[in-house]
């Protein structure tokens, strides 16, 4: 057992979490486990625990969020193959892992094509590695462990469901489970050796329990009529496919063995039931909420005690009606209300315009694909294949070609947006929203990162936590309202500090700015300094141009774009 690694049965609480990954460990062919909640419930501790469990020796093997696909499926030597006619080939982490455990941290954060071969891998127990017509395989059998903070991004559907089985976790604990909590990691933390020999009997008899229950899993039976239940929960819960049916089997069969029995019974269908719908339940569709729903929409927060509902509403705020909030809707000569859109073509302006916008050289100029940049520059990799073909076979190649850099570079879309009551007139504030509703469906494609910061009323609000940009967000932008003045100076300020802490951490990271306003701000903002490439989105709507949105996007060494009316 490492001395790194919390016991795993000395994790307090977090029972289905420990009773998802004891069945993956029983049979890896379930699928894995995804383990959603926030931060400090635990996820990464019960994580590197799990191995310590496992029978026989094996180290957790951890995919890192900018990890490249050869990292992960390994490599041929192709010039081996050229000078000696065999194949070498160097291991990935998939090989790394086979008989363990490949774990992936914030797994929503990874790319989706690493996803899709990680999940491949994980169903079939083979990887297969293929370049330049020259393959290999080798057998990847793995427990595949991803965790995530779904206030972070989410995963596409069609991802969720590879994932046998989910675990929801909640961060709220009981004041005396609190208590408890903190007790443990106090006595491991003072000496964690002395601790985890304090648990080494039960951790030895957890696993013996995992081998007896592996060995006896072949003569595990399910009767007709549990393989019914199971057809039917899955069918009650509008589920896709057969996936959910297949997992739920083997999930039962898993407990069933757990439990020293050798027939599946309705306490095994009840006991894995969550973990295998958590995901995968659909409820039919209802009909809109009515104006006077006061659910909260996704990434909204709650109310404080200054600012509850029920509260009347004061002179800097504004009536919460219409299709875009914060402002009545203004009616036409007919009597009825405006649908404020973008202009027909203008998002095709602003991404133009952004995409002019960014400095580049010859040898490096990129195109955006997947939330990533993938360069033109050379990976300095030799493409053999192209260069025997282009030398009609000649050795040694009388030119040599190389392979196209793939090195990712994640993209976060930083979005001011002005809130300030002058936003208010001609319905600019709606307009000034639609604009925010492109670009966070531009991202939420593209699976680039999105944070939005709201300044108005003499204060800055960050109204969106960094993620991956969430494909619904509109009934979100109806709750945010405009008042009072404009802080301009501020929020620039206070980006220019956001994103240099955001480099440190990613040094890599691509920021692009949009500074959605009417530009009616007297502050001079000439010496505030921001990272990556800015673009400021003129929303003012007026016959005589009194804002300063020229000039500020000018300041600010970025490009300006007047959204049309």
């Amino acid at each position: 057992m490492s001395i790194n690694n919390f016991p795993f049965c000395a994790v307090a609480g977090q029972h289905n979490f420990k009773l998802a990954l004891i069945l993956n460990a029983i049979n890896p062919a379930i699928g894995g486990v995804l383990v959603s909640g926030p931060r400090g419930c635990a996820k990464s501790t019960l994580a590197r625990g799990i191995a310590d469990i496992l029978p026989g020796e094996h180290d957790l093997v951890t995919l890192p969020l900018g990890a490249s696909e050869e990292m992960l499926v390994g490599t041929l030597d192709l010039q081996q193959v050229l000078a000696e006619q065999k194949v070498n080939f160097n291991p990935g982490l998939l090989a790394k892992a086979n008989n363990g455990v490949l774990y992936v941290d914030e797994v929503n954060l990874l790319a989706d094509s690493l996803i899709d071969l990680l999940l491949d891998v994980s169903a079939s127990g083979i990887n297969y590695v293929e370049r330049d017509g020259i393959s290999h395989q080798h057998t990847s059998r793995f427990i595949l462990l991803g965790t995530m903070n779904p206030d972070e991004g989410e995963l596409r559907a069609q991802l969720l469901d590879r994932f046998g089985l989910s675990v929801l976790l909640s961060g709220q604990n009981s004041i005396e489970e609190r208590i408890e909590i903190v007790r443990l990691r106090e006595s491991f933390d003072r000496d964690p050796q002395a601790f985890i020999d304090s648990y080494q009997v039960e951790q030895q008899r957890i696993r013996a329990t995992v081998i007896l229950a592996k060995q006896q899993l072949p003569n595990i039976t399910c009767s007709n009529e549990f393989r019914r239940l199971i057809a039917t929960r899955c069918f009650q819960a509008n589920v896709d496919g057969l996936r959910a049916d297949i997992v739920w089997l083997k999930a039962a069969c898993a407990h069933t063995a757990w439990s020293g029995r050798k027939e599946v019974n309705e306490a095994d269908i009840i006991a894995v039931e969550e973990l295998v719908l958590n995901h995968r339940k659909q409820t039919l569709e209802k009909p809109p909420a009515s104006k006077q729903n006061n659910q909260p929409p996704p990434f909204s927060r709650p109310p404080s005690a200054q600012e509850s509902p029920s509260q009347p509403t004061t002179e800097n705020q504004t009536a919460q009606s219409g299709e875009w909030g914060s402002m009545a809707p203004q009616e036409q000569q007919t009597g009825q209300p405006v649908n404020t859109v973008l202009p027909k073509n203008s998002f095709d302006g602003i991404k133009q315009q952004m995409s002019s916008s960014a400095s580049s050289t010859k040898n490096t100029l990129g195109q955006i694909s997947g939330g990533q940049k993938k360069s033109k520059k050379s990976s300095g990799s030799v493409n053999w294949f192209g260069s025997l073909l282009s030398s009609l076979g000649q050795w040694p190649p009388q030119k040599l070609r190389y392979k196209d850099n793939k090195v990712g570079q994640p993209i976060i879309n930083c979005i001011l947006l002005d809130t300030s009551a002058s936003t208010l007139k001609r319905l600019q504030f709606s307009r000034a929203k639609a604009v925010v509703l492109e670009l966070a469906q531009s991202a939420y494609r593209q699976r680039e990162h999105l944070v939005i910061f709201g300044f108005g009323n003499q204060q800055v609000q960050q109204l969106m936590v960094k993620q991956k940009a969430p494909k619904l967000v509109k009934q979100w932008l109806d709750k945010i309202t405009a008042a009072g003045g404009t802080p301009l100076r501020e929020m620039l300020e206070q980006l220019g500090t956001y994103q240099s802490d955001l480099a440190k951490v990613s040094p890599a990271l691509r920021c692009r700015n949009f500074l959605i306003t009417d530009g009616r701000s007297s502050q001079d903002v000439n010496d505030v300094t921001l990272i990556g490439e800015t673009l400021l989105i003129d929303i003012e709507d007026a016959a005589v141009k009194r804002g300063r949105g020229v000039d500020i996007a000018r300041q600010l060494n970025g490009q300006y774009f007047l959204l049309p009316s």
